[in-house]
Parts: structure tokens; C-alpha cells; sequence
């Protein structure tokens, strides 16, 4: 399968190193683009539910992959999130073409973007971190059961269901913590006067539109995760999409991708400190 050709890749919410994380079709995908620029944009490694116990090779394939990457030309920025808040104290490390940040503004052919996890927006962050993180295990648990529920489902021919999609479409506080988070969002990026506000930390993926005062367009997108939505946003030839690896060719796809790059593009980027 050839390689399709980016200009900017937002992957979010990988959770390396918990059971949950996808790093099988994550492999997959990101054998499957070339792309000029990389954001990480937080909660790539847990370290909050790190384990010695727990780092499967395919996790530390995605390392790798990374790495690879930004030894053939991508230009990667790691920006923290909260389950790897623990990388703060090392922001502004730069080696290369890599660059640990907390959050991230770049010029996109005209057009400003500002790009950071969003766990700032949490008051269950801010104020019972230990709450957060028991949540975090407790979902980590739901994503193990869920699996096992469908490969049950799988062997006697039933769709595959989502306990958390249910549990998040169902409870009213946690659709209205979506839409405060949005909210906030985009908000402050309307009062900063910015065209794009890229998200993650809330595994929700979406792409939405709402007209400035003076006719402008802001956009508000999330690249959701690759523990449930398997989701990334790409930017190309002046227009923002959502990747689902679930509806892809990929799926079907043996791992069988070459590791070329080509970084043509003309897209103008300018990053603003």
C-alpha cells in the first residue's frame, strides 16, 4: 500500500502502556502516512498506570516509530497531558527535530492554530487529582472487561459494543462536562482570535465549525484516542479530516507497509513562540 502524503498529523490519548492502548493499529497507521509535522498532543505514555509488569514489544514499537520519524525528516512535538504531567519539568527540551512543549501555536498558511491536551479545562484535575486517577483505572478496567465481552460476542457472530459509549451517552454529567469542555474551548480561542483550537484528553473526536463576529470561521477539532476511537486529525491541501483506523482500508490490512517518506509539500508553517 502506498503511503499517503500529510502535512500535519494530531494523534492524542495513545496510553502507552496500559491495556486499552491500540498500539497494534497504531503501528499500522502511522506505516501507512508520511507527514511533514507530528503533535503529540498529551496522554501518550501513562505514566500514571505505568507498570514494569505491563510494556508489551508492540508498545515499544511505537517508540520506535516515533523515533524513526523524526530521524527521517517529520517534525515532532511531544505536548504534555496530564497522564504524562510528569514530563512538564522538562518542557522546552528540544533535540532536532523534536520538541517537548506544553502547548503549541503554528501559522497554517495564513491561519493561526493552537494546539494543547486540554486537562487545564478540568476541575476534577485541578482540584482531586486522586480522583482523576482512580477514574483512570476504573476505565482502564471497563476498556478490560469490555474486551473480553467482545471476543464472547465475536464467537457467537454478535456486533461488538462499547461499555464507555454507553456509560458516556447515558450520563448526563458526562455529556455536560463534553460540552463544557467545547465550550471553554472554544471560547478563549475566539478571544485570542485564533482560526483552529486542537484538542484531546476528552476521547471524543469531532470537527466543528462557529462563525467569529466578523464572519470568520473558528474550528474546534479533537483527535479523540487509540484506546476506543482509534482517531487522528490530518491536515492537507488547506483542509482539516478525521482518520477512523475502524473505517479504513487499514483494518483489513496485513502489516506489511514499507518505512518510506517523502516530505514534499507546499504548505506554509510558521511556528509562533
Amino acid at each position: 500500500m502506498k503511503k499517503r502524503k500529510l502535512e500535519i498529523v494530531v494523534l492524542s490519548d495513545i496510553h502507552l502502556g496500559t491495556f486499552g492502548c491500540q498500539a497494534i493499529e497504531l503501528n499500522n497507521y502511522l506505516k501507512s502516512i508520511s507527514t511533514k509535522i507530528l503533535i503529540l498532543n498529551g496522554d501518550i505514555i501513562d505514566i500514571w498506570q505505568f507498570s514494569k509488569r505491563y510494556w508489551p514489544d508492540t508498545h515499544t514499537k511505537v517508540l520506535q516509530k516515533f523515533i524513526k520519524m523524526i530521524g527521517k525528516g517529520t517534525k515532532v512535538y511531544y505536548l504534555t497531558g496530564n497522564h504524562d504531567e510528569i514530563l512538564r519539568r522538562f518542557v522546552d527540551f528540544k533535540m532536532g527535530d523534536f520538541e517537548l512543549r506544553n502547548k503549541l501555536t503554528l501559522e497554517i498558511n495564513g491561519k493561526k492554530a493552537w494546539f494543547f491536551h486540554g486537562d487545564v479545562f478540568d476541575i476534577t484535575m485541578r482540584h482531586s487529582k486522586w480522583l482523576a486517577k482512580l477514574g483512570a483505572i476504573g476505565y482502564d478496567l471497563l476498556i478490560i472487561i469490555n474486551s473480553v465481552i467482545n471476543n464472547f460476542l465475536n464467537r457467537i457472530g454478535q456486533p461488538k459494543i462499547s461499555l464507555s459509549h454507553r456509560i458516556k451517552n447515558s450520563v448526563k454529567r458526562a455529556i455536560q462536562f463534553i460540552d463544557d469542555f467545547e465550550y471553554t474551548a472554544v471560547t478563549i480561542a475566539l478571544e485570542k482570535d485564533y482560526d483552529y483550537v486542537v484538542c484531546g484528553h476528552i476521547h471524543q473526536p469531532c470537527i466543528k465549525k462557529y462563525k467569529k463576529v466578523n464572519g470568520e470561521i473558528l474550528t474546534y477539532l479533537n483527535s479523540g484516542d487509540w484506546i476506543e476511537n482509534l482517531t487522528a486529525l490530518e491536515y492537507n491541501n488547506g483542509e482539516w479530516e478525521l482518520f477512523h483506523y475502524k473505517n479504513s482500508l487499514l483494518h483489513n490490512t496485513e502489516d506489511n507497509l514499507e518505512d518510506e517518506y517523502d516530505y514534499e509539500s507546499s504548505t506554509e508553517l510558521n511556528q509562533e513562540a
